[in-house]
């Protein structure tokens, strides 16, 4: 735990918190529930990262509009980045899995690599506050973020493209929604559907690895029928 402090460039006061980062729920499930795991803290996590990324090209970019700051922004804020500082800081060996998952390579699965980081940002807000949580995302992902300033990320965002051509017909994000419909397959290896719909009705559905994963194969089906694929 101690290098791993040092490699995000934060030290925490309560390093419950960290723990409870790095504990998956097959860990937990296999305690009898007795350990508490890192949803939770994934979805702060997100909701911090998002923001800090946000933040940063608002600033970065003070000429450019929505559109390319929402596309730069989904292509940092993406499984993608997240597994690459996963890895660079060495974090899967630091997952607390249950022996199913562990056995089946689970330190090395995109999905859980990317949601452990997302936990620990959000344990780092918790011990620290917004600047903390600020400060680790600025040098994690500085690398990614350079790559934004000088036009090179590589922007994939189906969803924001859908969105902003249901916009441009005059449409209205309220009119679209991803539906969660379910997920098939053991703990350790989900699939995820998601069933896009516009103005109520159902137009494609999309699984992945992930909700997000998902949410993107589905916004993708629509834009390749449209011809708007990238």
């Amino acid at each position: 735990m101690e290098e791993f402090q040092k490699k995000i460039g934060y030290r925490f006061n309560n390093e419950k918190l960290l723990e409870t980062a790095l504990t998956h729920s097959s860990y937990s499930k296999e305690k009898g529930h007795e350990m508490e795991f890192n949803e939770r803290l994934e979805f702060l996590g997100d909701a911090f990262f998002d923001a800090v990324i946000g933040e940063e090209l608002f600033r970065a970019f003070p000429e450019k509009g929505e559109g390319f700051l929402s596309r730069t922004r989904a292509s940092l804020v993406c499984e993608d980045s997240l597994v690459k500082v996963a890895r660079d800081v060495k974090v899967g060996r630091l997952i607390l899995l249950g022996h199913g998952e562990d056995k089946s390579g689970g330190r090395e699965k995109n999905s859980i690599l990317a949601d452990s980081m997302e936990a620990v940002m959000g344990a780092v807000f918790l011990d620290g506050g917004y600047e903390a949580v600020r400060a680790v995302v600025l040098k994690l992902f500085s690398e990614l973020i350079e790559e934004a300033r000088s036009g090179r990320a590589i922007v994939k965002d189906y969803k924001t493209r859908l969105q902003e051509l249901l916009q441009a017909d005059g449409g209205t994000l309220e009119t679209m929604k991803y539906v969660d419909v379910g997920a098939e397959g053991p703990d350790h290896d989900k699939i995820f559907t998601v069933r896009l719909e516009i103005e109520g009705e159902p137009v494609s559905e999309g699984k992945g690895k992930s909700k997000k994963q998902a949410q993107q194969a589905a916004a993708e089906a629509v834009l390749k029928r449209r011809g708007n694929a990238f």
